[in-house]
């Protein structure tokens, strides 16, 4: 593998990590986009060069292709087109209820956070509001693990 491939993927596996780490939908499936579109060229690359059509007659020049890499990269290529058509209904669906494309913080797993005492002040936004937030039974949040 030469240089420039190699660096290609890279950029490719690192931009789309950068973009799925971002808290909008549009970017997330950007993200797994250049992360498929990487993985592709990881495996045609890798392949190595191009041989002979296995299934003509030998005559003796070069060797055969290997088909093991291009059956990865189809497989690849039709699981990645299936994830993006997901994401998309799933953007999609979102924008029609919120009308915004940024996923939200899950309000319960924050205030489980503050419980477990995993939360930052200086990290994290001011959680005022969850202060009155209760447990579903009505009654106050438990401050040790209930047996139950």
């Amino acid at each position: 593998m030469s240089i420039l491939p190699a660096l290609t993927v890279a950029v490719l596996f690192a931009a789309g990590t950068y973009l799925i780490l971002q808290r909008t939908l549009t970017r997330i499936i950007l993200g797994i986009g250049l992360i498929g579109n990487g993985a592709n060229l990881l495996l045609v690359v890798s392949a190595g060069p191009p041989g002979r059509p296995p299934l003509i007659a030998d005559d003796g020049t070069g060797g055969f292709a290997d088909p093991l890499p291009q059956a990865l990269a189809l497989t690849a290529v039709v699981i990645t087109f299936g994830l993006t058509a997901f994401l998309l209904a799933l953007a999609y669906r979102s924008w029609q209820l919120t009308h915004d494309d940024e996923v939200e913080d899950d309000v319960e797993d924050r205030r489980i956070a503050k419980l477990r005492g995993e939360f930052d002040p200086d990290l994290d936004e001011p959680m005022d509001a969850l202060e009155d937030i209760q447990d579903l039974d009505g009654g106050d949040p438990p401050t040790e693990r209930d047996p139950r």
